[in-house]
């Protein structure tokens, strides 16, 4: 299938000079436009509560794109780029500013700020007559329980239809994550393991070396949970465990994910750990604990490490655990899934030095590499049985020759 965007469309990013908008959504624009995906015209507006103007923001995106973007600053082709950047401020302006700077009929709104803020941007939007031809981009968490989240769905609805309203989580954008859906229903060899009779158990990691880094008001109102496990982690393992769908549209494989969360069985605390991390030393610099980062409560019970283990109560995959994990301030950023197969139901190599055998694992690494790994064992040359583990390998960069373009500019592009 091949996406075009319009020939001219505004994009507007609320909460423009947060974290979220200086790693991820500039970044991505910048690299749409070199690769020819952006509306050939149309204002990119940035829309924030603090004091600034065009400059202080096409600054910011210089920066933005300097440190963040997967392909260097070009100097001869920003200059039309950044061309497109204007800001308007919140306290002075507010979102009839956005109107006034609005050049299209149609725009692209991404809200790119706390889950609290949600409804005040929407409905300040409405009143400055922005729903007209108007898309809004609402990101994870999407509120911070089931009652928040149904009061928010019930403030979009008051002023958007749903059809223009595209819910998105990034991870769900990246090329190892799709890449699940081919590997499991388009690989026979694969599918036909795909079950407890096969597989022990599964781990699931998604660990961070960074700590908050200056988002102490949005971390108090997600926590690890939040943020990673019950989105992007849950969104993942739907996709390792749920059923094959009839076809990979959206209305099918949503139908699946869905059977596949009704057959979770209900988390207990035994179930699940939570901590927080304190102050210490990484790489010779000294950090904070959370409870002293800016904005945090001194006596906060928000969690940065959660681990649970989960049960899927189908004929697929019951008895097999589900070890799920994620934290800030660990010792190595990785996501990663590990699926480890059953032992061998017989010991044929007792007599010899071995005493035991690692089991086959499958491993689908998301980040920072893009890779499939699969560990199984092979006798080592020699006159004697010596056993070891060994590796075979697909990365992105090795089969296709190319580094996979980032999750938001995917999905960005999707939603344009």
């Amino acid at each position: 299938m091949t996406l075009e965007c319009p020939t001219g469309q505004d994009i507007v990013i609320v909460g423009a000079t947060g974290d979220l908008a200086r790693r991820k959504l500039i970044p991505a624009l910048y690299n749409l436009y070199l690769g020819g995906l952006l509306p050939e015209e149309g204002r990119i507006i940035g829309y924030a509560r603090g004091a600034s103007d065009d400059e202080g923001f096409r600054q910011l995106a210089a920066d933005s794109v300097a440190e963040f973007s997967r392909r260097p600053f070009d100097e001869t082709r920003w200059p039309d780029f950044i061309k497109r950047f204007t800001y308007v401020s919140g306290r002075e302006e507010g979102y009839e500013g956005v109107k006034r700077r609005c050049t299209m009929p149609d725009r692209l709104v991404y809200l790119s700020v706390p889950p609290s803020a949600f409804g005040p941007a929407i409905k300040g939007l409405a009143e400055a007559g922005l729903v007209d031809g108007t898309h809004l981009v609402v990101e994870k968490p999407f509120g911070h329980d089931l009652r928040s989240a149904i009061a928010l769905t019930d403030t979009i609805h008051e002023f958007f239809d749903e059809s223009h309203v595209f819910r998105i989580d990034h991870y769900l954008g990246k090329e190892t994550v799709q890449n699940i859906l081919v590997f499991r229903f388009g690989n026979a060899v694969f599918e036909r393991v795909w079950n407890r009779d096969a597989i022990d158990h599964v781990q699931f990691t998604v660990a961070e070396r960074l700590g908050i880094e200056g988002r102490g008001a949005f971390y108090e109102e997600t926590g690890a949970l939040r943020d990673i496990l019950q989105n992007h982690v849950f969104q993942v393992l739907a996709l390792l465990t749920m059923e094959p769908p009839s076809s990979i549209l959206a209305e099918p494989v949503r139908d699946e994910k869905i059977k596949l969360f009704r057959a979770m069985r209900p988390l207990t605390e035994e179930d699940m750990v939570r901590g927080q991390y304190t102050c210490g030393t990484i790489d010779g610099q000294e950090v904070p604990g959370y409870r002293e980062e800016p904005g945090v409560s001194p006596d906060s019970q928000t969690e940065t490490y959660a681990a649970v283990k989960l049960q899927i109560d189908n004929w697929r995959w019951a008895g097999v655990p589900f070890f799920l994990r994620t934290g800030k301030h660990l010792p190595a950023r990785a996501t990663e899934v590990v699926i480890s197969f059953r032992d061998v139901p017989i010991p044929m190599f007792a007599d010899t030095h071995i005493t035991h055998l690692p089991p086959n694992r499958l491993t689908i690494l998301i980040q920072p590499e893009e890779e499939i790994r699969f560990e199984f064992l092979a006798k080592v040359p020699g006159p004697q049985i010596h056993i070891e583990p060994v590796t075979m390998q697909f990365s992105y960069g090795t089969s296709f020759r190319t580094k996979p373009a980032e999750a938001y500019e995917r999905l960005l592009h999707d939603a344009m």
